[in-house]
């Protein structure tokens, strides 16, 4: 993990900024436990409906929250391409890009492992977190990065395929139903990986589908780099959108591959990069086409230090920093005798509220960490 001091840049692509700082915005309110608390407020009112398109589905369905993750390596998809377009104009050559990617997905590797490294019963190895996804996702993307759109394409459909073999096909005794929770070939695998199942049904090999994500993310970041016509560019991308949401929801309507994010069906996949397609072309054209780039900077300051803020409340913020803050401003309120179920509410406002101080004061010294 390095640092970076940089201005930002008129042409920027702002709409990537901002879907990314939107995300982290999203993840990192999450991680005050907002979401959870104000579900648990909202029982038996209209609004508990609302809540829960903020958790992650139980098994097969899909709501606003499975969206995020997709999301968020989607973009880092977009970013690499307009990073790698850089470097080549700078004039480095595919080996020095390549020690780079190696770097970056080496470092994001050993960030993904230590988020849940430490637990209070000791050390862990575990391979669920985003960022180790991630490593993998992003190399691929960057070893097929001068291959054709067709070639590309291909490669992901392939690695769409592949899960669809290895799920159905691979007969191991205990683990040969494809698409149920701790009997899938997903579980057997994390037992050959980690020596455990995570028992809310997440899996490790959900990097091989999700390649897919970063994939069509790379793929649309050479569309907005291309030369063409602007409305070209948003007629591919809505066109590719609208694809993949038809042929992702036949396949679970018809009953053939259910929408699982859980194990990143090839359903999943499809219908969540149609839903990151169609995102990123509204954005584009809304904030860099129509420039409609007012009160970005919000979003733009936390998107900014991305990786770090994740690391941050991932790791210090769910292992001290939340519940010293918890402390402080509840015990603060509970003077004034505000509500306990209003001093939460306010409580985890506080503790992103810092965050993003923080993200603002790194923003102002021109820091950016990269890995």
């Amino acid at each position: 993990m390095k640092t970076d001091s940089m201005d930002l840049k008129p042409n920027r692509l702002l709409s990537l900024d901002f879907m990314r700082g939107l995300i982290m915005v999203l993840l990192a309110l999450e991680s005050t436990s907002l979401y959870r608390r104000l579900t648990v407020q909202a029982e038996g009112t209209f609004l508990h409906g609302v809540m829960l398109q903020f958790e992650h589905h139980e098994w097969h369905g899909l709501r606003f929250w499975d969206l995020i993750q997709p999301g968020f390596m989607f973009i880092a998809g977009t970013a690499l391409a307009y990073s790698l377009s850089k470097q080549y104009q700078n004039g480095l050559s595919w080996g020095q890009s390549l020690i780079k990617a190696l770097k970056r997905s080496g470092w994001l590797f050993f960030w993904g492992v230590l988020d849940y490294a430490v637990r209070e019963n000791g050390l862990s190895f575990e391979l669920w977190d985003v960022l180790t996804q991630l490593s993998f996702t992003l190399l691929i993307a960057f070893l097929i990065y001068r291959w054709s759109a067709l070639s590309q394409l291909l490669v992901s459909i392939g690695f769409l395929l592949l899960t669809e073999i290895l799920y159905r096909y691979t007969h191991i005794s205990g683990f040969d139903q494809p698409f149920t929770d701790q009997k899938n070939f997903g579980n057997y695998m994390d037992l050959i990986l980690m020596n455990k199942i995570n028992l809310g049904g997440w899996v490790a090999i959900n990097c091989l589908p999700t390649a897919a994500h970063t994939i069509w993310g790379m793929m649309a970041g050479k569309i907005l780099l291309n030369s063409r016509l602007v409305s070209g560019k948003l007629k591919t991308l809505v066109i590719a959108g609208i694809c993949c949401l038809l042929s992702g929801y036949v396949l679970d309507v018809a009953d053939i591959t259910p929408i699982i994010k859980k194990i990143a069906t090839s359903s999943f996949v499809l219908v969540s990069g149609g839903w990151c397609l169609l995102m990123l072309a509204f954005l584009y054209w809304w904030i860099d086409v129509l420039d409609h780039k007012s009160y970005l900077s919000f979003f733009l300051i936390i998107g900014m230090n991305s990786i770090f803020i994740y690391l941050f409340f991932e790791i210090v913020g769910a292992r001290w920093f939340n519940g010293y803050v918890f402390a402080v401003t509840g015990g603060l309120m509970e003077l004034v005798s505000i509500p306990g179920h209003i001093s939460e509410l306010i409580s985890c406002l506080c503790i992103f509220a810092l965050e993003w101080g923080l993200c603002y004061f790194l923003y102002k010294k021109r820091i950016f960490f990269r890995a």
